[in-house]
């Protein structure tokens, strides 16, 4: 073999030898390359995969879970309070024919029987006594007198208020029908001391056939329960007539009487206590019947005290 011929031997073996390694060489880092670049791909489909089931389980437990859970919540409503009212001072009434002492009957009625007329009356709520006099003194005329008293005691209501609000009303009310009465002359208003918790003497003079009627009413609150006393006296048969001042002292002095006797029904102090509930208090209004139910009612239907003392008379 010539020199020649083994070199191109040599350098035929040296090409097929080295050409695997460095053909291997780069297929293994293409390889490599490849396999990073799919991986590299692979991750942001994976992080994406991830945020999105990252979101969808925040979607449950997160806050827009809470404000779906919210949304559909249902909260409890508190129970409101039972609407109270304060309490009436006075619980009860005296009875309506012993309001007066014997001895103010004989300033006023001093004929009249020793037992008054007993009226229309409900216990504790209502009732009226009324007392006629007639002095005969035979040519020389008569002397005629003629007393009510009537004791109107109201319940607190939740619907209607405090018994002592629905008394200032009926108050109110009483005076307006004692002015309005048909026929009264010289009529006059004027307020009265130191009985109740407020007084008003209502007087007019009332012409009858019978003969000229000195009308005196003196209309009383006192907490939750309304006095009236009306009071009438007239000269007959030639006799003169009474004097209205003297008539009038008369009137006020029974008022007077007739409030400390509902004082004294309900207890010594009664009528400077403090109501025994408030309107926070724990136990609610009673639940009897009110007498602005059945009292009012009943007043409103009946003559006024002032009208039924001008019949009377």
């Amino acid at each position: 073999m010539s020199e020649g011929t083994m070199q191109r031997r040599a350098e035929r073996d040296q090409g097929v030898l080295g050409a695997p390694p460095t053909s291997f060489g780069q297929w293994g880092t293409a390889k490599r390359l490849h396999r990073v670049l799919v991986c590299a791909a692979a991750v942001p489909v994976m992080l994406i995969a991830a945020g999105c089931s990252s979101d969808s389980g925040d979607s449950g437990s997160g806050s827009g879970g809470d404000k779906a859970a919210g949304a559909g919540a249902t909260v409890p409503a508190s129970p409101s309070a039972s609407p109270t009212v304060q309490a009436a001072a006075y619980k009860s009434l005296p009875e309506s024919c012993g309001v007066l002492s014997s001895k103010t009957l004989k300033s006023l009625v001093p004929k009249a029987a020793k037992s008054g007329k007993k009226g229309t009356s409900e216990a504790g709520t209502r009732g009226s006594c009324s007392w006629s006099s007639l002095d005969n003194n035979g040519v020389k005329g008569s002397q005629f007198r003629w007393l009510n008293v009537s004791l109107l005691r109201f319940e607190s209501d939740t619907s209607r208020g405090t018994g002592e609000a629905q008394a200032a009303k009926y108050y109110e009310q009483q005076i307006q029908d004692a002015q309005s009465v048909a026929g009264a002359k010289n009529a006059k208003s004027q307020a009265v001391s130191g009985t109740g918790d407020a007084a008003t003497l209502v007087r007019y003079d009332l012409k009858k056939k019978e003969g000229a009627f000195k009308q005196q009413t003196v209309v009383t609150r006192v907490e939750n329960v309304v006095v009236t006393v009306d009071y009438n006296g007239a000269g007959l048969a030639g006799d003169k007539a009474p004097s209205s001042d003297g008539l009038a002292k008369l009137a006020e002095q029974a008022a007077k009487e007739a409030v400390s006797s509902v004082s004294a029904a309900n207890g010594e102090g009664a009528a400077s206590a403090a109501p025994s509930q408030s309107a926070s208090g724990s136990k609610a209004p009673s639940k009897s019947a009110s007498p602005s139910k059945s009292a009012t009612g009943s007043a409103s239907k009946s003559a006024s005290p002032s009208k039924s003392a001008a019949k009377k008379s």
